[in-house]
Formats: C-alpha cells, structure tokens, sequence
C-alpha cells in the first residue's frame, strides 16, 4: 500500500501529496498527518474525488486510508 507521509506539514501541502497519488492511481493508500485540520481537508478531498475514507489516530498521528 502506497504512504504518503504529511506529518509536520500544513496545509495545502498534505491536500497537494494526497492529490498527486490520487491522479497517479495509487489507491488505496494510507496518508499520515498530524493536526486535525489537515486530517479534515484531506477526508474532505478525497470524499470528492469519490474515495472512502477511514481514520484512525495514534499518539497525535492519524492515519487516513483512501480506498476507492
């Protein structure tokens, strides 16, 4: 499964990377962040794109994984 790492990044750039493995289909993926803003902006982006979206969070990261 593909990882995109956006711990420590703000936003757009989490938005961005999620785009980017999106549009280069690799699905699913996980992508890790770790502030509850880029955790609802990418849920929201990839709910557009038409993606199932399951969150689990560990000591402040979470772990988005984007399913089609």
């Amino acid at each position: 499964m593909h990882t995109v790492d956006a711990r420590g990044l703000s936003c757009p750039e989490p938005v961005i990377l999620t785009r980017k493995a999106v549009t280069a289909g690799k699905l699913p993926c996980q992508v890790l962040v770790d502030n509850p803003t880029a955790r609802e902006n990418v849920t929201r982006y990839a709910q557009h794109q038409g993606c199932q979206v399951s969150v689990a969070e560990e000591n402040g990261t979470y772990t988005l994984t984007l399913t089609k």
